[in-house]
């Protein structure tokens, strides 16, 4: 089963529908309103967070034969983690990671964003 976990971060006073931005991010698109993340500090970060047993396999796979995989995609204002048989645990570091960057999860399965907001 695969899983995508989402993160953006609004400029302060800016309010879109989650939907269309999640949409755009996903094509790669830019959006006005957004933030442009510190994504090399939050891959640094991801490598810290997964050194227990997952292992890189190229720029933007992880895996762990026991725990599942995961896949990065990234621009300027985006942070996608694409999870493939991952547990509840190891997603959820995932979304530590965003937090600790000022990023809310979007979660398209359930059209939520977890920023207070909905």
């Amino acid at each position: 089963m695969s899983y995508d976990l989402n993160f953006w971060k609004y400029n302060d006073g800016i309010a879109l529908e989650h939907q269309v931005v999640y949409e755009r991010l996903s094509d790669g698109k830019h959006v006005e309103g957004l933030e442009e993340l510190p994504i090399g500090a939050m891959l640094e970060r991801l490598k810290d967070l997964f050194a227990d047993g997952w292992r890189q396999v190229d720029e933007t796979t992880w895996e762990n034969e026991r725990r599942g995989a995961f896949q990065i995609f990234t621009t300027p204002q985006f942070f996608r983690v694409d999870c493939y048989g991952m547990r509840g645990e190891d997603m959820n570091r995932l979304i530590d990671l965003g937090a600790e960057f000022g990023c809310p999860l979007y979660d398209p399965q359930a059209g939520v964003r977890f920023d207070g907001n909905g």
